[in-house]
């Protein structure tokens, strides 16, 4: 088993990674800034307080820890403040990348899990999407998670490297024991917002109605964050016995209307969601579904908890007893 490092690994989706990294017998060093993690999500091991963009403190890192794989999450992850704040999105998450890559290839570290999005397709040709849909971002975190991967080809071929990237879709629900769970600060994510509604916040609002859709509402793919942890153990295996680079989408090729979302959250609470309708966003295309047969195929993989109301069930074991920071954050 190796040492890895976990970039970005006190937020959502990086805290449930570490969770299946250490049951498949790895070494953890998580390396976040807590800028949008939480310390509370390092569950043990060793936590590095830095920023991406410290190359030197990515090297002392990976050296004073022996590290031999990266998974990297650290990222900002909004589509609509990437529309507004597009240079913060440039600066975190392309040349944070390069930074962290810098630093790999100064230490000698060769093995990449690279957390990308399905942010990268834009607007749907068909659906469900394969990996090899034309590549098309609608925003500035759609673009700035592709520039990275359109990198990382040159990378490999002058320095080595193996790195697979991994394509998901709606990262929801939380870990079944209560460990973990998704805290986000604003949150912009459904079944929480759901949640936050219910129990006396704002309404939900729901971004257009008019899709053409069944119900009116947008068609979303849902993968539960333990389904995503078990994703990434698997892709780092693959490369380290000896596998090729690759690129995998990682949903359940399933899809879910906002108001079937919600109709599950009042049947998993027993209260009403309340709700606002608001005008539907812009670039939100009517149906977002994965093509996840190549992960499958390969790998093995299988999205074994994502059924929608185990999603929402644990996620709101997670709203009610876990522990909530004052902020959040990770790569999806």
């Amino acid at each position: 088993m190796s040492n890895v490092l976990v970039v970005g690994g006190a937020g959502y989706i990086g805290s449930h990674a570490c969770l299946a990294l250490r049951e498949a017998g790895h070494e953890v060093v998580v390396y976040d800034n807590l800028s949008t993690g939480h310390r509370e999500a390092v569950l043990g091991g060793v936590l590095v307080d830095g920023d991406v963009r410290d190359v030197e403190k990515l090297k002392e890192a990976l050296r004073n820890y022996r590290v031999a794989v990266v998974m990297h999450f650290a990222a900002l992850i909004s589509v609509a403040d990437s529309v507004s704040n597009p240079i913060a999105y440039y600066e975190a998450n392309v040349e944070g990348t390069l930074s962290l890559l810098s630093a790999m290839v100064d230490v000698g570290v060769e093995v990449m899990v690279f957390s990308s999005t399905a942010a990268v397709y834009g607007k749907p040709d068909y659906s469900p999407m394969c990996e090899d849909h034309p590549t098309r971002p609608l925003n500035a975190y759609g673009e700035s998670k592709l520039a990275i991967e359109r990198a990382f080809p040159h990378y490999e071929r002058a320095y080595g490297l193996k790195i697979s990237k991994l394509r998901y879709f709606n990262a929801s629900g939380a870990d079944s024991k209560g460990r973990l769970g998704e805290v986000h600060d604003p949150e912009t994510h459904l079944i929480p917002r759901a949640f936050n509604a219910v129990l006396g916040g704002a309404p939900l609002e729901i971004f257009g109605e008019e899709y053409s859709t069944p119900d009116g509402t947008c068609l979303r793919d849902f993968v539960h964050v333990t389904d995503l942890a078990d994703a990434h153990v698997r892709v780092l295996r693959h490369l380290q016995d000896g596998g090729e680079s690759g690129v995998y989408n990682v949903g359940t090729g399933s899809a879910y209307s906002v108001r079937e979302v919600i109709q599950m959250v009042e049947r998993v609470t027993g209260q009403r969601v309340p709700t606002i309708s608001s005008p539907r966003r812009i670039g939100d295309p009517s149906s977002l579904l994965a093509a996840s047969d190549r992960i499958q195929n390969e790998l093995g993989w299988m999205p074994i908890h994502s059924d929608l109301q185990e999603i929402v069930e644990s996620a709101w074991r997670w709203h009610q007893t876990g522990w909530h920071g004052s902020a959040t954050g990770d790569a999806g």
